[in-house]
């Protein structure tokens, strides 16, 4: 059975991004953010202004630390010395730029493994970076805070997902009895846990998180060779895993509802769809896309192949091998909840973390969090 449970937190507008290395020393502290994933280990330094935040540096590197760990239940040798390089060049970062503000995690990867505890004592030893595993329910409330400014204000029922490398979080918010203008705020407001904090706010139906990813997900049918064959099990296997998921029976609202995707197989499709062979932010972020505009683009990637969508420079040369078992879970959920609205976000944990610790220290307020108007 996939596990369930609740959680909360804080969010604001889109971040601003300012090209890598760009150092302000005198314009306030800076926030540091790193998520250590299954598939990648990314970074992001950012300055708080106003409702938003700015990007001075960040640092992404697909690590694959969770690689062999579906057949042996332990972080790989190779795998965990990738990581620690990484992070390594993470330490450097902070360092430069002498961040006293930070929160470092890692995720579904380091939670299974075994030998978690032990790859976090070597962490900390090789780099003294204080990285911490965060449970379930932080990734999903993290990934939930992070999407705030993109809910429409005529959204009444939202699912959240985000597809991760080695878990993928789902969380049902029921809006209808926020006010339209509050409703990004109200998302906000569930900061303190995945309950009603006062009448009239926004309510968790239900949340779950599958250990089903796009790394996870493509370990299990490795040795089916049949591309559109291994595509169709990967998608029978996930829908499987949903059953204890409360919306899983009732299917899609007939109106006032929205899916908000954050991960890389969603922007990955989003800039497929657009036709980007350069990846550009700023078309990306908050796109809205429809379930047979999505199909479009899966059906696309299956022609191609394993070849061609390796030298498919909408999909690139790192996501190639991935992005397969991240569309059958896309596919999956737009089959049970097909939408009109499906809001693309270029956003997730390093955002949620960053956000959360502004917050906590009043650094950025929630003026201008007024959601979406369509």
């Amino acid at each position: 059975m996939a596990p369930r449970r609740p959680a909360g937190a804080d969010a604001f507008p889109a971040p601003k991004v300012e090209p890598s290395g760009t150092r302000h020393p005198d314009s306030g502290p800076l926030y540091a953010a790193l998520d250590l994933g299954t598939n990648s280990c990314r970074m992001l330094i950012a300055r708080p202004t106003g409702s938003q935040f700015q990007v001075v540096d960040s640092f992404s590197k697909p690590v694959q630390l969770g690689h062999g760990l579906e057949a042996s239940g332990r972080l790989s040798r190779a795998s965990m010395s990738r990581t620690v390089h990484a992070l390594q060049v993470c330490r450097r970062k902070l360092e430069q730029h002498k961040v006293r503000n930070m929160r470092l995690v890692a995720t579904e990867a380091c939670r299974r493994a075994r030998n978690g505890r032990d790859f976090m004592r070597m962490i900390r030893r090789e780099t003294g970076l204080p990285i911490e595993v965060i449970g379930a329910e932080e990734e999903a409330r993290l990934a939930v805070i992070s999407c705030a400014p993109l809910v429409n204000q005529r959204t009444e029922q939202l699912l959240v997902v985000d597809i991760g490398g080695g878990s993928t979080e789902l969380v049902w918010i029921e809006l209808a009895d926020v006010e339209p203008r509050e409703r990004s705020r109200a998302i906000m407001k569930l900061g303190n846990g995945f309950t009603p904090i006062e009448p009239g706010g926004a309510r968790v139906v239900d949340w779950i998180s599958v250990p089903l990813g796009v790394a996870t997900l493509r370990d299990q049918f490795a040795d089916v060779t049949d591309d559109p064959g291994r595509f169709a099990l990967m998608s029978w296997y996930f829908e499987e895993m949903l059953a204890d998921f409360a919306p899983y029976a009732k299917g899609a609202p007939d109106r006032g509802f929205q899916i908000i995707g954050t991960s890389g197989t969603v922007t990955t499709v989003a800039a497929s769809h657009l036709g980007l062979k350069r990846y550009d932010r700023t078309k990306v972020d908050g796109l809205t896309m429809t379930s047979a505009e999505i199909d479009a683009v899966i059906r696309t990637y299956l022609v191609l192949g394993p070849e061609g969508r390796r030298a498919d420079p909408r999909i690139g040369r790192e996501r190639h091998a991935l992005i397969m078992s991240g569309a059958a879970i896309l596919q999956t959920l737009m089959r049970i909840w097909p939408t009109r609205r499906l809001s693309v976000a270029d956003r997730g944990l390093r955002e949620g973390l960053l956000y959360s610790q502004m917050v906590r220290d009043g650094a950025i307020t929630d003026d201008g969090l007024n959601g979406v108007v369509t």
